[in-house]
C-alpha cells in the first residue's frame, strides 16, 4: 500500500494565513486523512480527546489573529511532535513503557516558539524507545512493509504521508537525515545547539541535534527561520563546490546506493556544479567508536535516576546501551569531549583546504530495508551528527525496488542558511 501525500509547507501556510483556506474546514480534513491513513501508517502516538484539544486550540488562534495582516509565519500550521519533546498538556513517553509522570516536565522553548509562529500541535509521534535504536509500530508511507527509519520515525513517516507540513525530529546518529531518506522528505539537522534543545529527553547532551521535516525547501526555511537562533536570509550567489567524501566511509554505502549516487554527481556535474574527490574520513571505524562511547556514556548519566528504579522497563538495546555507558570514568568521558571538538576543527579545516563549500555523500547506506523491526543504519550520518556540521537529505531517486534514496549535504559550523539555498538547487537538478 502507497500512502504517500503531497503536502508542501510553504504554500500552505501562506493560504491559512491568507484565509484563503478556512481553518475549521481544513482541520476538518486533517482529521478524516489521520483516521484513514494513520490507522496504517501509525505515525501518531494515540491521543484520547486529540480533536477536542486542536479544535481548541484553533479556535484560540482565530480569536488571537482576527486580521490576516497579523498572522505569524505558522498560522493554524498542523506539527507533529517527536514524543521526546516536553509539550504542555500531553505527557512525554519516549517509546518506553516508563510511567509517564516519570518522564513529563515543562514544555520545551523550541515546541513554544512553534505555538508561538501559529503551529498547532496535532499530536507526538512516534519515537524508538528514548531515541535509541529499540522501535515501535510506525511504518514507511511508500511500502508499510518496510521501516521509515528512526529514531525520528513517526515524524518523518507523518510529513511523508501529508498528515503534517513539520514535523519536529531529533539526531544522535543519524535519526533525522536517515529517516527523512528512507521516506523521501527533506529532514535538516542544523548546527549542534542552532536549536534549542532544552525541554527533550537527552541521548547525549554532546551529540543531540533537534531538526525539522517538511516536503519542501522554502518550508524548511521558513520552519527555520522561527526556531533557529539568529537566523538570517543567505546571501549566496552561483553554484557550491561540492566535496565527495572518498575512502573508508563512502564505501559504508551499499554498491546500489554507490551507483544511483555516481549518476547524481554526474547530473550535477552536467548541471555546471564542479565536483572534487576528496580523501576524507579514513579512519572512520575510530570515529565512530569514539561516537558509540560518548553516546553511551552520556546516556548512562542522563538515566542515572530512572534506570536503576526502572531497569526491567527498559528494553534490551536500550539497556545494554546504558549498561555499556556505566562503564565509561569521567576522564574517559572527557577525553571522548575533547576529541569530538578537535574532529569538528579538522573536518573544517580540510573543507577550507580543499576549497569546498559542502560534503555531499549518500544519506543512507540503502533504501529502507525491509520489516519493522529494526530501523537501518545511521552509519553515512555519523561524522556529520559527530563534528555538528549542519546537513540536509535532498529526495534523490528511488532504488530498483521503488523506494526513496537521498543525498545528503553538510555545511561548515553555523552555515545553515546557505546550507538550504544550496539545496534547493541541488534539488531542481534531480527533480
Amino acid at each position: 500500500m502507497h500512502l504517500v501525500n503531497k503536502n508542501p509547507l510553504a504554500p500552505l501556510a501562506a493560504d491559512l494565513r491568507s484565509g484563503k483556506i478556512n481553518l475549521h474546514d481544513f482541520y476538518e480534513s486533517v482529521f478524516r486523512q489521520l483516521e484513514t491513513v494513520d490507522s496504517h501508517v501509525h505515525a501518531f502516538v494515540p491521543e484520547p480527546g486529540r480533536r477536542t484539544r486542536v479544535m481548541a486550540a484553533v479556535v484560540a488562534l482565530e480569536e488571537k489573529y482576527p486580521n490576516p495582516d497579523d498572522r505569524p509565519p505558522l498560522y493554524g500550521v498542523p506539527i507533529g511532535v517527536k514524543d521526546i519533546f516536553h509539550v504542555d498538556g500531553l505527557p512525554t513517553q519516549a517509546g518506553s513503557r516508563l510511567p509517564a509522570e516519570e518522564l513529563t516536565a515543562a514544555e520545551a522553548p523550541y515546541i513554544t516558539q512553534l505555538k508561538d509562529a501559529g503551529a498547532i500541535v496535532l499530536g507526538k509521534t512516534v519515537t524508538t524507545e528514548f531515541a535509541y535504536f529499540a522501535p515501535g509500530p510506525t511504518r514507511n508511507p511508500h511500502n508499510l512493509e518496510h521501516t521509515p527509519g528512526g529514531s525520528s520515525s513517526g515524524s518523518a513517516a507523518a510529513v511523508a504521508a501529508g498528515l503534517v507540513p513539520l514535523a519536529s525530529g531529533t539526531q544522535t546518529i543519524g535519526s533525522v537525515v536517515r529517516p527523512a531518506a528512507f521516506c523521501g522528505v527533506f529532514g535538516f539537522k542544523p548546527t549542534y545547539g542552532r536549536i534549542n534543545p532544552e525541554g527533550v529527553l537527552y541521548v547525549s547532551r554532546s551529540l543531540d541535534h533537534v531538526g525539522l521535516f517538511t516536503q519542501d525547501v522554502a518550508g524548511m526555511q521558513l520552519a527555520a527561520a522561527v526556531v533557529c537562533r539568529d537566523w538570517q536570509p543567505a546571501d549566496v550567489a552561483g553554484k557550491p563546490v561540492l566535496g565527495v567524501p572518498e575512502g573508508a566511509y563512502l564505501k559504508q554505502a551499499e554498491p546500489e546506493a554507490l551507483s544511483a549516487f555516481e549518476t547524481h554527481l554526474a547530473k550535477l556535474e552536467l548541471a555546471g556544479y564542479t565536483i572534487k574527490r576528496i580523501p576524507a574520513l579514513l579512519d572512520i571505524e575510530i570515529i565512530a567508536n569514539r561516537h558509540q562511547k560518548l553516546m553511551a556514556a552520556e546516556m548512562a548519566r542522563e538515566h542515572a535516576e530512572l534506570y536503576p528504579k526502572f531497569k526491567d522497563l527498559y528494553r534490551p538495546r536500550t539497556a545494554a546501551l546504558v549498561e555499556e555507558g556505566l562503564a565509561v570514568d569521567d576522564d574517559t568521558l572527557a577525553a571522548y569531549r575533547t576529541a569530538q571538538s578537535e574532529f569538528r576543527a579538522a573536518i573544517q579545516q580540510q573543507m577550507r583546504d580543499e576549497g569546498i563549500d559542502l560534503w555531499i555523500a549518500p544519506s543512507a547506506p540503502g533504501a529502507a530495508p525491509e520489516g519493522i523491526g529494526a530501523t537501518g543504519n545511521p552509519k553515512m550520518n555519523l561524522p556529520w551528527t559527530q563534528s555538528g556540521l549542519p546537513s540536509v537529505n535532498v529526495p534523490a531517486g528511488v532504488a530498483a525496488n521503488g523506494l526513496p534514496l537521498g543525498v545528503q549535504l553538510v555545511g561548515l559550523f553555523g552555515a545553515d542558511e546557505p546550507l538550504l539555498v544550496w539545496a534547493d538547487g541541488v534539488m531542481t537538478v534531480f527533480a
